[in-house]
This record gives structure tokens, sequence and C-alpha cells, in this order.
């Protein structure tokens, strides 16, 4: 296990020591997406769901869960996040939404987690606004699309 950071001599789980490493700009991108029925995705565009604007809280979601992945995830640092940008498209094949969350800060760690639970917090957020008359919705595709700064150097998913 001498390669997994988040583990000690023993086998131990650990929060990693970031205090020797450099502060460098730090930026992730993650993508998700969710698949529903027409009239699901159709009452969504034309905001008729009785929970209200589901894309704007959808919005809101993802900045909170990229704010709180500390909170969530046991061994993530706590970080000063400078920036997060969401946004939703229409899927290509099938009926649905894709998500993409960038997340960017100035720290001695990556954003990857941060990125990754704002996709899933907002799909999650979907989900719950719109179960009353789609129980059958999908989620899935949860993934890293990119990642610049830091030492392992940057991440393109090809």
């Amino acid at each position: 296990m001498s390669d997994l950071t988040h583990f000690d001599e023993s086998g131990r789980a650990r929060m990693v020591d970031v205090s020797a490493k450099d502060v460098s700009t730090r930026i992730a991108t993650a993508s998700g997406k969710i698949h529903m029925l027409p009239e699901t995705l159709l009452r969504i565009q034309n905001g008729d769901m009785k929970k209200g604007d589901v894309l704007a809280v959808a919005d809101i979601a993802a900045v909170m869960g990229a704010k709180k992945t500390p909170d969530l995830i046991p061994m993530c640092h706590p970080l000063m996040l400078s920036g997060i940008d969401v946004a939703f498209t229409e899927l290509e094949s099938g009926c649905g939404l894709k998500i993409e969350v960038s997340v960017k800060c100035n720290g001695k760690t990556g954003v990857e987690m941060e990125a990754l639970t704002a996709v899933s917090t907002a799909l999650l957020t979907i989900y719950d606004m719109c179960k009353a008359i789609d129980k059958g919705m999908r989620i899935g595709d949860i993934q890293l699309e990119g990642k610049t700064g830091g030492k392992s150097g940057d991440f393109k998913r090809v």
C-alpha cells in the first residue's frame, strides 16, 4: 500500500500531510448524467415543477456540495475554493441532462473530490425535485474530466 497516500505504513487510513507542498492553482472538472422521461425533461425546461426551478436549485446544490466536501469525504482537506462553475446541457443521445462542474483554488492539494461531489450533489438534487413524477430516473457516468496543477501534473480524459 506504499503508493496509496491515504494509508500509513501499518495500513491505517490517514489524512495526507500537505504542509511541505507548494501552493499552486488547482482546477478540476467533473461531469455526470441523469436520464429521465421526455415529459420530465420538458417540465424542467419549462419551469413546471412544483418544487421550483430545478436547475437553479441544482446549481446551488453543486456549489454547496463542493464547499461541504471535507464534511462528507473523511480524508479530504478543507479548502478555500476560489471559483465554482456549473453548466447543464441536454444529452445528445437519450433523454436527460449532463452536468459539468469546474472547481478552482490556490492551494496545496487538488480539487478533484470537490468537483466530483458537486456533480453528485447536483444530480441528486435533480432527482429529489423530480422524483414525484419520475422515480425511474437514472444517475450515472460521474467522472473526472480533467485537472491541472499540483505535483502529479495535468490529466485530461480522452
